[in-house]
């Protein structure tokens, strides 16, 4: 019997989740969007037989469901997950995985009362670069990773003004929270330690320039609301000792949008990046996986080569959640990462708002 999935949201992930869920053997019987039209036109694309404008309708008609995938604007993520969880369904999750960490505590909780499987679209982990630098961290050839910077960067990046990406009730947040893929990766590689303290800062300098619109996101809003940041940068240490810095942007004066996670180990050093010739366009990426390590009294630096993924991860992503359910992977993020992550991101914006540093 295969693992039978809805997808909620008609919006341009749900292609990546589809093909992730079909690679992995699922069958998608359902879409669910408020906007019913867009439902049954998402629907038809993606070849998904039956289409609802109304989630719980859907549970309802659906009762042979076994799990959903939730791809909504971030205030709807926790009460979507909850829904779904509270009904009996596994939850596959787009990022951030809700507004706050008060939100991400709750969510852990109904997963584990309801004892059904909760993860999210941490995609970047599912990169084959990422792949293959897990496999020499695991394998003991970086030893500890003392410190590391994680960046997501963009000079023309901001997605569509006014709309839900740059209401804060709505998105949670600019680039800090949208962009929290690579502090995400950074953490994994150092085996997502406790945090202790986090020193933030936030700015907004071009965040209602239009001449910084990336080519990608929504329409703009004329009468919405844009009350979020266009950068973020800051540093977090650890009860481990281990350290982090963080760079992160829809709209700064960098030279190309870069995504990166570069470390610092005691054995090895290391590196995964894909920079980007023209923002968010992934036709123009260059993407590099190296490892920086000392033999024999001499540096020596080797690069990664593994097989191009222009889908950055999603796709398979998608497929560990179906092969999680079917017991034949492990699952690549857990509840108490995601509760973690966001409570450094609430923590940063803590701290950017208050000018000093912020206990964990």
């Amino acid at each position: 019997m295969s693992t039978k999935i809805a997808i909620i949201g008609a919006g341009g992930m749900a292609a990546y989740h589809a093909r992730g869920f079909r690679e992995a053997g699922a069958d998608i019987v359902a879409l669910a969007d408020v906007n019913g039209a867009a439902a049954e036109k998402a629907a038809a694309k993606h070849g998904i037989g039956r289409h609802f404008s109304d989630v719980a309708e859907m549970l309802r008609a659906l009762p042979e469901l076994d799990a959903v995938s939730i791809i909504v604007p971030n205030k709807f993520h926790a009460p979507l997950a909850l829904q779904a969880l509270k009904a009996g369904k596994h939850v596959f999750c787009e990022k951030p995985p809700a507004l706050n960490a008060r939100e991400m505590t709750q969510m852990k909780a109904t997963a584990e009362k309801a004892k059904r499987t909760l993860m999210f679209n941490f995609n970047n982990r599912a990169r084959p670069e990422s792949y293959a630098m897990m496999e020499y961290i695991k394998q003991g050839v970086v030893g500890t990773i003392n410190s590391c910077q994680a960046k997501w960067i963009r000079r023309t990046g901001i997605p569509g003004f006014g709309g839900w990406f740059t209401t804060k009730a709505l998105s949670g947040g600019g680039p800090l929270i949208d962009l929290l893929h690579m502090i995400d990766l950074g953490l994994y590689f150092m085996g997502y330690p406790e945090p202790a303290h986090v020193l933030a800062r936030t700015y907004a300098d071009l965040i209602t320039d239009k001449s910084f619109k990336g080519p990608w996101g929504i329409p703009d809003v004329a009468k919405g609301v844009t009350d979020v940041e266009a950068a973020a940068h800051g540093f977090v240490t650890f009860q481990t000792g281990q350290s982090m810095s963080f760079s992160v942007s829809w709209a700064e004066m960098n030279k190309r949008e870069e995504v990166s996670v570069v470390f610092q180990g005691t054995k090895a050093g290391g590196m995964v990046r894909r920079l980007f010739g023209v923002d968010g366009l992934d036709n123009t990426a260059e993407d590099a996986c190296e490892l920086y390590a000392h033999e024999n009294g001499r540096p020596v630096n080797r690069s990664i080569i593994v097989s191009p993924d222009e889908t950055m991860g999603r796709v398979r992503s998608a497929a560990n959640f179906v092969r999680v359910l079917e017991g034949a992977e492990k699952p690549l993020n857990t509840p108490d990462q995601a509760l973690a992550l966001m409570k450094i991101i609430d923590g940063a914006y803590k701290s950017a708002t208050t000018g000093r540093p912020v206990s964990l």
